[in-house]
């Protein structure tokens, strides 16, 4: 499967402006060098006292002008610079996005909240400074470097040579012995990184666990505890490079005292002026500045590794999960890639979607368990099926199976008698997900219903609230429809969060509605009367809906029992209370005011 690229394909984009950037860098350097060069010219001369100031008024304009352009050719340098790295960081996010949108089904079970986190925060952002703190500075310092060696030339061939092998200590030397020393320690550091971004998950998520159970202290000491092991590979890392900046500064003042024997000895060979040599020796120190970051450049490729691993991570896993690319055989042999479904045949879908599963089966790892395993289910519009089974029954892969997130091993998934997964984008305007814990944003009720259908005017959206019966508490509250929801919607209890998001699935308006055991956690009474909205209001749709409890089923028209991943008992209830004694203890068990009545 094809993998995303990263890197080559924003260096190929942007050629060009890459091309301008280490030309204006470049030019940085060079009109800081003339300055230092000037400046020393100028100092000279004017050490020699004169007659008259015109005699040094040429050098003193040079001076001023290359240390106006200096300052001016620097921020176009910085501003074209970041200009290009936020284009591209800004589209890196969204094949970011694209790459994770389509697992939204399966993060929660492939990934940790804090490596998502991680990566988001993160490895993306470091993405940038492989452009601006590496890409860049090793660009302009090998330029600048072989500029400076060619022109050194010109006076010295000798000499040039003895510089040319003199400075690899800093163009190559020392940074292949800081990437050495350091990568160990940068993976160190990013794995600790990535648990302290899981402890801090795990605390925003379950703080008030810890306190509940009187373990905020224990808390505190883990999360300290994890600090202290990434400060404590920080400090090394930061203690190397003090020794680096030490060692790069010592070859940098032996580069000075060589190039100042070497301009004494060209005065007194006749073959300069008196008044080159601090030109000479000062113009060392911005080439320098120019050198010494290749070894911190160099050293922090290990760390855009582990960006780079931990995104092609995710990217594998999507390709693994959905089926991102699909193959087709040709009669030619050959493989090409599945089409998507025509427009046509998407708004046939939403007037009427037929939903067949004939005989498939799913396993995430070849040859490992199967979660599901020969299933048929046929269920054409209009119909509602009930899904159970205990935890680990394959019903939520089911689930993704019929939303064309994943392919089956064996057998096949077909809306309107066309493969489920290659409906792709087109999946929500089909099927809508009324799921167990709907998220609710933290922004107006107004904009938390409408992200159901974006374009909804005001009237849609006091109607569906009315069909949830949430109008009258809606508009009861301090600003009504515009009141804001909080954050998670702690506003509202868990039957009314219920509601609002079942208000969304409303504006969805698909042929098709799954329920994901949206009664989880509510009280008998909230539940029976969440059931019967949900019922009233999603009349003529297609209903899946996965659960535990039997109560309502007897609105269902085929009840599946699933179990180890097979189909142990379907039928309507009727059926099952008659043919199997299994369901009527379930039933009993779950409902004993329908055997008391």
């Amino acid at each position: 499967m094809r993998r995303e690229q990263w890197l080559l394909p924003y260096i190929t984009s942007y050629f060009w402006r890459f091309v301008v950037i280490v030309a204006l860098g470049a030019l940085t350097v060079f009109t800081a060098s003339s300055l230092m060069f000037s400046s020393g010219y100028l100092i000279s001369k004017s050490a020699l006292r004169p007659e008259n100031i015109l005699m040094v008024y040429v050098q003193i304009v040079i001076v001023r002008t290359f240390g106006t352009s200096r300052s001016v050719v620097h921020y176009v340098e910085r501003l074209v610079g970041h200009d290009t790295i936020l284009r591209i960081l800004s589209k890196m996010r969204v094949q970011m996005y694209r790459i994770l949108e389509p697992q939204a089904l399966f993060i929660s079970t492939r990934f940790r909240t804090g490596d998502i986190l991680g990566i988001l925060a993160e490895d993306i952002e470091k993405l940038q400074d492989v452009y601006l703190r590496t890409i860049f500075p090793s660009l302009v310092a090998l330029l600048l470097y072989t500029v400076s060696i060619i022109a050194l030339g010109q006076f010295d061939v000798q000499f040039a040579l003895f510089m040319a092998l003199y400075l690899l200590i800093l163009i190559l030397v020392l940074p292949w012995i800081s990437l050495m020393l350091t990568k160990k320690k940068n993976k160190q550091s990013q794995h600790k990184r990535g648990q302290l971004y899981q402890t801090l998950t795990d605390a925003v998520l379950g703080m008030s666990d810890w306190v509940i159970s009187g373990r905020p202290a224990q808390f505190v000491e883990l999360y300290e505890g994890d600090e202290l092991a990434v400060a404590s590979i920080d400090r090394k890392l930061s203690a190397w490079a003090r020794w680096r900046q030490l060692i790069g500064q010592a070859t940098v003042g032996i580069a000075v005292v060589c190039m100042l024997y070497w301009a004494g000895q060209q005065y007194a060979d006749g073959a300069i002026a008196s008044t080159m040599i601090a030109a000479f020796v000062l113009v060392v120190f911005p080439l320098m500045d120019a050198f010494l970051p290749i070894s911190e450049s160099v050293e922090k490729i290990p760390r855009y590794q582990g960006s780079f691993a931990r995104l092609r991570e995710i990217e594998d896993a999507g390709n693994e999960v959905k089926g991102l690319v699909q193959n087709d055989h040709s009669e030619d042999g050959e493989t090409s890639p599945r089409e998507l479904v025509s427009e046509d045949l998407v708004n046939k879908a939403r007037q009427g979607a037929h939903i067949k599963i004939n005989r498939a089966s799913h396993r995430y790892v070849a040859e490992g368990p199967w979660s599901f395993e020969d299933i048929t289910l046929d269920i054409p519009q209009g119909k509602k099926v009930a899904i159970m089974g205990r935890s680990g029954a394959g019903k939520s892969t089911l689930l993704k199976l019929i939303q064309g997130a994943i392919t089956p091993e064996r057998g096949s998934a077909t809306i309107q008698e066309t493969d489920a997964n290659r409906f792709g984008e087109h999946i929500p305007s089909l099927i809508s997900v009324l799921n167990q814990s709907p998220h609710l944003f933290d922004t107006s009720v107004t904009n938390n219903i409408r992200l159901g259908k974006l374009d909804a005017s005001d009237e849609e959206i006091s109607e569906v609230a009315r069909k949830v019966k949430m109008d009258r508490l809606i508009e009861s509250l301090p600003k009504g429809y515009k009141t804001a929801m909080h954050e998670t919607g702690q506003r509202f209890s868990g039957g009314e969060r219920q509601r609002i998001a079942l208000a969304r699935v409303l504006l969805q308006d698909t042929p098709v509605v799954i329920l994901d055991e949206p009664t989880v956690g509510l009280d008998p009474r909230t539940e029976n009367e969440l059931l019967s909205t949900i019922f009233d209001t999603l009349e003529g749709k297609s209903l899946v809906w996965v659960t535990h409890h039997l109560v309502g089923a007897e609105h269902m028209d085929e009840i599946i029992f699933m179990e180890n991943g097979k189909i142990e008992m379907r039928g309507s209830h009727a059926e099952l209370l008659e043919k199997y004694p299994r369901y009527r203890n379930l039933y009993h068990l779950d409902r004993p005011e329908a055997f008391f009545a």
